[in-house]
């Protein structure tokens, strides 16, 4: 698997990460049992998914900077 496809898989299972932490954060608003760090909980993937994502969106325009390098033009 290269590097591209590994990226696209942990964001894939970031967001299911995310999903979980946000459903698991209303689930404690809605018993009144929320704390700070189940709030924060949300913030570790979503960091991550910023990361993966900017990557992912990044990549095709690198792709096209890398080509036109290669070809002189």
């Amino acid at each position: 698997m290269n590097c591209n496809n590994w990226f696209r898989q942990i964001h894939r299972w970031l967001c299911i990460a995310f999903t979980l932490a946000v459903i698991i954060n209303i689930i404690a608003m809605v018993q009144e049992k929320s704390s700070v760090w189940v709030g924060l909980m949300t913030l570790l993937p979503l960091t991550s998914l910023l990361f993966t994502g900017l990557y992912l969106f990044a990549l095709p325009y690198a792709t096209k900077w890398r080509d036109a390098g290669r070809s002189g033009g």
